[in-house]
């Protein structure tokens, strides 16, 4: 069975737009709002962030629900411009009722949708970010540049002898966050930054950044494009022979994209991540095992996108009973210092931000091996909510 049949039998038998509670779920349901892309050049995220969210809410409703309401999961489009996103976000707000959202998406939608909220709201933000910022009753989950480059960079200056890094991404506030921290830690090492370019989503063709790229001289390339712009990156990256040339690190290249990428084109390709689907630790084993026996081998790959969602429940799930109550300003009083257990291990919430393990793992043809461990790094220039 392919993913999309497995989406439409499994995922959609639950509903088009939400996953509903059952008919013993009486009284008030407890609504959850996930924006995650369904759409656009991040929709492959999607199907494997609805079924980690599947997940998450049935095994929350097994064990008693939440402050001893059962949970309801409802969806929102978040593949499109950001303007679009947030008017998802009031849908589920304003009509369907939700009492926190969950934010699966890129940071140019989470600041639309936390300039809407204005604190009204708790709103987890699970996906990588850029960091630094602050929004009243905003919780980010991912990870920020400073966990994903701080130790990483060094570690493969050290081992590849590099010194001329190329900076490529889209134009948005997430890869430009990123490359601004990039460029200190290769300074640090006594690399040099030897291009720097963004493009707009639309872009679909790169023989010109790669041309460049290769009169650069680089060794390195960090890449900060997100989904299908990605994939056809890096396969033209491939088709160039720019592999023999430069090492690629990519901080959203996950199991989703380097599928798209394809065996091919992934020689001396990097990412680093706080999951991935190959992570051995107890907790990663049992979630994964728990994962696919409940989807099937078919099931869409695990990933640390969708795995963002499921952690994005359980993390209100520990607020929401630390405060006793899912009101705003209780949650805002109750969060600093929460902690919840979730596949990547025990996650505390600091400053509206997460310390976390990191993950550097090397693509082996079409799938992703772990080459080293970074332990609980801090998520760097956080920002207290409130």
């Amino acid at each position: 069975m392919d993913r999309r049949n497995f989406l439409k039998t499994t995922i959609g038998a639950l509903a088009a737009s939400q996953i509903a509670s059952p008919t013993w779920a009486q009284g008030n349901p407890l609504k959850l709002g996930f924006l995650i892309p369904k759409s656009g050049l991040t929709g492959i995220f999607g199907p494997s962030s609805e079924t980690t969210t599947a997940m998450a809410i049935e095994e929350i409703n097994a064990s008693g629900g939440i402050l001893g309401r059962q949970v309801e999961a409802l969806f929102g489009d978040a593949g499109g411009a950001p303007s679009d996103t947030v008017q998802a976000a009031q849908r589920l707000w304003r009509r369907d009722g939700v009492e926190a959202l969950i934010g699966q998406h890129d940071s140019a939608s989470r600041e639309a949708v936390a300039a809407m909220l204005r604190g009204q709201l708790t709103y987890v933000y699970t996906p990588v970010n850029e960091g630094g910022y602050c929004h009243t009753n905003t919780y980010s989950l991912g990870e920020t540049p400073d966990q994903q480059l701080a130790p990483v960079i060094p570690y493969l200056a050290k081992e590849h002898g590099l010194k001329k890094w190329y900076l490529i991404g889209n134009d948005y506030v997430w890869p430009r966050g990123t490359n601004a921290a990039a460029k200190t830690y290769i300074a640090e090492t006594g690399g040099e930054i030897v291009g720097e370019e963004y493009h707009p989503f639309t872009v679909d063709n790169f023989d010109t950044s790669l041309t460049r790229i290769r009169e650069s001289g680089a060794d390195a390339v960090l890449i900060t494009l997100v989904g299908g712009a990605s994939v056809t990156f890096n396969r033209a990256f491939a088709s160039f022979g720019l592999d023999k040339q430069s090492i690629r690190l990519g901080t959203l290249i996950e199991e989703n994209t380097l599928a798209g990428i394809g065996e091919a084109n992934s020689n001396r390709m990097y990412s680093t991540a706080g999951y991935f689907d190959a992570l051995d630790t107890p907790a990663a084993l049992a979630f994964r095992k728990t994962y696919y026996d409940r989807f099937g081998a078919d099931a869409p790959v695990l990933n640390t996108l969708g795995e963002g969602c499921y952690e994005g429940a359980m993390a209100l799930r520990a607020m929401f009973e630390a405060a006793g109550s899912t009101e705003t300003d209780a949650v805002a009083a109750a969060a600093n210092g929460v902690s919840y257990t979730g596949p990547r291990g025990t996650t505390t919430l600091s400053e509206g931000f997460a310390a976390s393990d990191i993950y550097l793992a090397t693509a082996k043809g079409a799938v992703f091996e772990i080459v080293q461990r970074f332990e609980k790094v801090a998520p760097g220039n956080a920002c207290t909510n409130g």
